[in-house]
């Protein structure tokens, strides 16, 4: 039987371990490791957990995702109240605050803190003894919800902190969703037929009140610390400044754009360099946060009504401007949606001239009651497209007209709804609110499907962007993804192409035969088949091994793989069902695509089971990810730091300071012809030969 102190012992080493890389990724964006090696720390821990039930504890890492799902929200009482906010929206709104300030404290001698207003939730986080115990949202201030599960699941909140941190705090701070993820997850609802969000806020909100904390672990949240709320047994620093650095120490994730502000004239600049830059964040802001600093003198301001008098939110100039709604059109997306978009009266929001915007899908523009003809408002956010937000009701004359996809799309002389762009036939799937073009051969479709069967997390082919796919189809040298391996066949209308030299040509002939031996999950993700990822695709082929056997699989034995819904089952079928996508992937077959591949070994049987690479500077042979892709499929592992435990150190050109690193540590190093006989020694052991 295994020594129970040292089970223990390597249990708390790995929490330890992997507590340190959650503060680097999700705090200090400084990640040390690779995801493969963070994976291999979480699923070493788990696996010793589920072995040793006894020595799992509240604050292991493990218990941040998967908690069952809490019945109802409970109530916690705030032992002190969050409070909101009073605005300042000019600049004079700002100094009569100062005034009431420095009129109430009888001085001017005290400096300001001045943060970033993040448009999320403000939740309080309690500790005890060194862990996390209760999470709460602000409700009325006094009470709010218990979403404690569902906070656990966000890996930038500690669930442990430092020994020499008071027996019991609590904190306050803002969860977020990032724009990038905020974007996604209202496409992937649209694709559902879900309602959509309206801002990142409305979507944070949402996402931590799930009653089932495995949906908000799936949510991309994030969360800045703002302030200590208070502390038991343990003083704090006199500043809310060197407070915030504090509970950093602690770690926690305090905004690194805070600043310490000298003056009201120091407030006013660091408010308008956030007008300016806004738009950089990788999160919504509405305006900035500023705080007299000294803690003394904010008890001796207290608050008035629900807020502080010793704090003001001083919001940024609005990005919204209103417009007529000329008409609505209609474009086709690259699995056949089909897409509304506003035609707007051109209008400028945040210094841009706005004519197109977003509406998403019909049933949204219903719930908006948006119509053509409408006053609306236009919101812009960041690089994002410009959406409409809601019409202007009082503004209606009464000509305004409904919109109705089905009839904006109807053509008289099929006698039915068409494809505006190839005149296929519509339909709309049971139980979704989209509706598509029906034709896997559409134009629109096909050029989206071929920029998507090219791109990196797919097939690879470097050099086809938008513009050239563009050209190739308007020259009629591509009409579906196969074509690309028939193009060497055509080099010479390839070289008549504008910017397109002997040299270019070469070398995109050359990655489209490269990408012939590209894994099978690559190629089903490739398809594009609706409502295949990266993940689901590795795991339908390594339960498949061929796409003919996952062509022709049923319906039941799709089901019966746990990951597999009703709703990607039918779609897999769906696509393997229409003659074009069959006659693409015959053409795939004849143009000696792999379209298969053995059943994984087990890793250990591989030869280089057990090895571990590190590679630095730019292969001649391959790019990284692929030399990474090859290690893997033989058994070997791949870091991104030298250590101890590194087996080899592939060095390319221009390699960086890890070569320097292995040499002390007496690392083997390889160079790119020996790595490349290594790979090739290693394949023939796994084949046998």
């Amino acid at each position: 039987m295994a020594d129970l102190e040292e089970i223990k012992k390597r249990i708390d080493e790995l929490r330890e371990q992997i507590n340190y890389h959650n503060y680097r990724y999700y705090v200090l964006d400084s990640p040390e490791i690779s995801d493969a090696e963070y994976d291999a720390l979480m699923r070493e821990l788990k696996q010793l957990e589920e072995q040793y039930p006894q020595f799992v504890t509240p604050d292991s890492p493990t218990q941040r995702v998967g908690a069952a799902p809490v019945e109802a929200f409970g109530v916690v009482e705030h032992p002190l109240p969050l409070l909101s906010l009073g605005n300042a929206f000019s600049k004079e709104e700002l100094l009569a605050w100062h005034s009431r300030t420095v009129k109430l404290l009888g001085t001017s001698d005290f400096d300001f803190v001045g943060e970033l207003k993040v448009d999320g939730l403000a939740v309080a986080l309690t500790y005890v003894d060194g862990l996390f115990t209760t999470g709460a949202t602000r409700g009325d201030g006094f009470r709010g919800e218990d979403i404690t599960q569902n906070l656990r699941t966000i890996r930038s909140i500690p669930l442990s902190v430092p020994k020499d941190a008071p027996p019991r705090f609590e904190v306050r701070g803002e969860v977020f969703l990032p724009k990038d993820g905020f974007h996604k997850l209202n496409r992937e609802r649209a694709e559902e037929g879900l309602p959509l969000f309206a801002n990142p806020r409305n979507a944070a909100a949402g996402s931590v009140r799930q009653l089932d904390p495995r949906i908000t672990a799936k949510r991309p949240l994030d969360i800045y610390i703002y302030m200590l709320g208070y502390a038991e047994g343990k003083p704090i620093p006199p500043t809310h400044w060197e407070t915030l650095e504090y509970l950093k120490s602690l770690g926690f994730k305090v905004n690194p754009n805070n600043r310490l502000l000298k003056s009201i004239e120091e407030v006013e600049e660091y408010h308008q360099t956030w007008v300016e830059r806004r738009e950089n964040l990788q999160y919504e802001v509405d305006g900035v946060v500023v705080k007299v600093n000294q803690l003394e003198l904010q008890a001796r301001l207290g608050d008035v009504g629900h807020e502080p008098r010793w704090a003001i939110a001083y919001k940024f100039p609005a990005t919204q401007g209103t417009t007529r709604l000329v008409d609505i059109g209609i474009s086709v997306g690259r699995t056949g949606t089909l897409n509304p978009y506003a035609i707007l009266e051109p209008v400028t929001v945040g210094g841009v001239t706005i004519r197109q915007a977003a509406l998403h899908n019909e049933d949204d523009i219903r719930r908006k009651d948006i119509r053509i003809g409408d006053t609306v408002i236009v919101q812009r956010a960041g690089e994002v497209i410009p959406e409409v937000v809601g019409p202007v009701k009082s503004k209606r004359t009464g000509q305004e007209k409904e919109f109705k996809l089905l009839e904006k799309v109807f053509d008289p002389s099929k006698g039915r709804p068409a494809c505006p762009v190839c005149g296929g036939e519509i339909i709309q799937p049971e139980g979704e609110v989209m509706y598509y073009c029906s034709n896997a051969t559409c134009p629109a479709q096909a050029q989206q499907r071929l920029e998507h069967f090219v791109s990196r997390g797919a097939m690879d082919i470097r050099g086809i962007g938008e513009s050239l796919s563009a050209t190739l189809f308007a020259q009629g040298l591509v009409r579906d993804p196969a074509d690309l391996y028939y193009l060497k066949d055509k080099k010479d209308k390839l070289l008549s192409l504008e910017k397109m030299a002997e040299k270019s040509v070469s070398n995109l002939l050359s990655a489209i035969e490269n990408s012939k031996e590209r894994p099978l999950a690559r190629l089903i993700f490739a398809l594009g088949i609706r409502h295949i990822g990266e993940e689901t695709a590795e795991i339908l082929a390594s339960e498949f091994h061929s796409l003919e056997a996952l062509a022709n699989a049923s319906r039941e034995q799709l089901m019966s793989i746990p990951t597999i819904g009703p709703k990607i089952a039918d779609s897999i079928i769906a696509f393997f069902r229409e003659e074009a996508n069959r006659n693409i992937i015959r053409k795939l077959k004849e143009a000696g695509v792999r379209l298969e591949e053995e059943a994984a070994a087990k890793p250990e049987t591989l030869p280089l089971s057990g090895k571990e690479f590190v590679l630095t500077g730019t292969l001649a042979s391959f790019p990284r990810h692929e030399a990474e892709e090859r290690i893997k499929a033989l058994g070997g592992s791949t870091s991104s730091s030298v250590s101890k435990k590194t087996t080899y150190l592939v060095v390319g050109a221009d390699p960086g300071s890890k070569l320097a690193k292995a040499q002390q540590l007496g690392t083997k190093i390889l160079n790119e012809e020996e790595f490349l006989k290594l790979l090739e020694e290693a394949t023939k052991t796994r084949n046998g030969a």
